[in-house]
C-alpha cells in the first residue's frame, strides 16, 4: 500500500535588523540563546511577536479595576451585616 503525502510550505521573507547593544549584555544573550538552543534573533523575534500580541484575556488587575464599586453604605457595620447573614444560613 502506498500513501502520498502532499507538503505545503509556507515562507514568509525575513529582514535584517541592526541593534546597538552592550557588549556584556550581548555575550550573556548570546550564552542564554545557546542553552535554550535557538538564536539571539529567535529570541528578539519572539520577543517582538509578544510584544506587539493583543493579549485574548484579560488578566485579573484589568478585571478588577473595571468592576464598579458595590453599593455599601459607609456608615454601614460590616461585621454586624456578615454575622446577620450567617446566621440565617448555618443558625448560629
Amino acid at each position: 500500500m502506498r500513501i502520498n503525502k502532499k507538503y505545503a510550505y509556507i515562507y514568509f521573507m525575513k529582514i535584517r535588523l541592526n541593534i546597538t547593544i552592550e557588549e556584556n549584555i550581548l555575550s550573556d544573550v548570546k550564552l542564554y540563546a545557546s542553552k535554550q538552543h535557538t538564536s539571539v534573533s529567535e529570541l528578539v523575534e519572539n520577543y517582538f511577536t509578544t510584544l506587539t500580541k493583543t493579549p485574548k484575556k484579560k488578566n485579573i488587575i484589568q478585571l478588577i479595576e473595571n468592576m464598579k464599586p458595590p453599593a455599601i453604605d459607609k456608615n454601614a457595620d460590616l461585621k454586624e451585616i456578615f454575622y446577620k447573614e450567617q446566621s440565617g444560613k448555618y443558625g448560629f
